[in-house]
């Protein structure tokens, strides 16, 4: 009983002090006003910092999404042509082109080293060219890339390089690989051995053109110093000029050079040959933007009028000299400025594309006219005069005609006309040296095991029928 009273009480105490304190408490509203605010300023703080961080999500992920590779069909579709194209430059464009140009006992013969020439490439820039020329080297890699990518390793149909797929980019460059040494081939035609000349091409584009591609392309020191060849001054046609004087010298002079006349034996198919070039050129100079853009459209409009002042300029100097313009004259000037716009097609505008054009073939008239006899040398269809000056001359050239008052598109942030010279100064002399030194070794490499040079029985009759066992023609 006491027990039920005690437990009475306490709770009837209890609930008269939560009465009291409930009635103490109401008319108090400062506090719960504090609250709320505080609430408030709470929840609009979290849901600024809620925004601020799904804005930058969102701007992580459009970053991401920038710096993928994304396919782009217009960009594919137009590097096919241009791989095509490229292609068509050396078969059949620079075959009927040197085809033309020797006599008709030999015309076979060369057709052949340059379409044997492609085939061989093609596969060596699969197994290990590729690689070397576009994969990081290590500590090398200021001169030569590694071999990661040998047999094309880790690439795949789904594989991308910038905006078209990696094999459309490798197939690009194989044709850049397959024609630079079939330019070579002018250099010695009408008395080279099939045999000397396809271990001399394997070697070559192993130890002279996959290095010098990669220190001016494929990330090397050259390129990194920002030397300016947007599609192969240095890296094909400095790089074939030189090595065909090379050649030429070590290989000596065609029997009867300087004594019984050489004419070319049909100008008919160099004319043909010629403007397979100038047309498959296109392919060349614009298609190494990669793109179908604005940049395209510069380097198209500057392929076409360097390539047309350098024909003027040939036939003008040619017509004042000797009288008459011939169509080898025509022929020998577009290709003159074909060579001269391709490291400077990019960077200059079409007032210094025409300057470049006319210049080079001025000078490469000289150059096949007067520096060949004075030297001595007979480089049979004037690959140095051509291809290694007009080469020159557009390296260099670029590093004064890319500034913004020729028309140009200016140099790269804090570069000056003159550090840019320079760096093209360097690239030229680099890729002269290089080329050369192991040119010359690679020559007599061949020649001590192979043997460079046809018999004299065999050169007199001429090498479609020495060395393939039939004629061009069949009178």
């Amino acid at each position: 009983m006491k027990k039920l009273l005690s437990m009475i009480a306490l709770v009837s105490m209890l609930g008269f002090n939560g009465l009291s304190f409930a009635e103490e408490a109401m008319p108090v509203e400062t506090p719960a006003t504090e609250v709320e605010m505080i609430v408030e300023e709470t929840i609009e703080t979290v849901a600024e910092d809620a925004a601020a961080a799904t804005e930058e999500v969102a701007a992580a992920a459009e970053e991401a999404t920038e710096e993928a590779p994304t396919l782009d069909s217009g960009d594919t579709a137009w590097m096919i042509v241009a791989t095509i194209l490229v292609l068509f430059m050396a078969i059949p464009g620079l075959a009927l082109f040197y085809g033309g140009l020797v006599r008709a006992k030999n015309m076979l013969s060369v057709l052949m080293q340059v379409f044997v020439t492609v085939a061989l490439v093609s596969v060596l820039w699969v197994v290990y060219g590729y690689s070397l020329t576009f994969s990081d080297g290590g500590s090398l890699n200021s001169y030569i890339g590694g071999l990661a990518t040998a047999f094309l390793a880790g690439v795949t149909a789904d594989s991308v390089s910038g905006t078209i797929p990696e094999y459309v980019f490798i197939t690009f460059q194989l044709t850049f690989a397959c024609l630079t040494p079939a330019l070579i081939v002018g250099a010695f035609a009408e008395r080279i051995k099939f045999s000397a000349l396809l271990a001399f091409v394997a070697l070559w584009v192993t130890f002279v053109y996959f290095p010098i591609a990669h220190m001016v392309w494929g990330g090397g020191f050259l390129f990194e110093d920002g030397a300016m060849d947007f599609a192969g001054g240095t890296v094909v046609h400095i790089n074939a000029g030189i090595a065909a004087l090379v050649g030429a010298i070590v290989i000596g002079k065609r029997i009867g050079y300087g004594k019984e006349a050489m004419p070319p034996h049909s100008m008919v198919m160099t004319m043909i040959g010629a403007s397979l070039l100038w047309v498959g050129w296109f392919g060349f100079n614009v298609g190494s933007g990669l793109a179908a853009n604005g940049t395209a459209g510069l380097v198209m409009i500057n392929t076409q009028v360097a390539t047309a002042a350098a024909v003027l300029g040939w036939v003008l100097i040619e017509w004042l000299t000797k009288g008459k313009p011939s169509m080898l004259g025509g022929a020998s000037g577009a290709i003159a400025g074909l060579v001269a716009i391709t490291p400077a097609c990019a960077f200059v505008g079409p007032f210094g594309a025409i300057v470049l054009g006319f210049v080079a073939s001025i000078v490469s008239f000289w150059a096949v006219t007067s520096l060949k006899s004075m030297l001595g040398y007979d480089d049979s269809l004037d690959v140095f005069g051509i291809h290694g000056i007009a080469g020159i001359i557009g390296a260099i050239g670029v590093g004064v005609l890319a500034a913004p008052g020729f028309g140009g598109v200016g140099f790269a942030e804090g570069v000056t006309m003159g550090s840019q010279l320079y760096v093209q100064v360097l690239s030229v002399v680099v890729t002269i040296v290089w080329c050369g030194v192991v040119s010359y070794i690679l020559y007599k490499i061949v020649d001590l095991l192979i043997g460079l040079r046809v018999t004299e029985e065999a050169e007199r009759e001429g090498l479609d029928t020495t060395e393939h066992g039939e004629r061009a023609y069949h009178y």
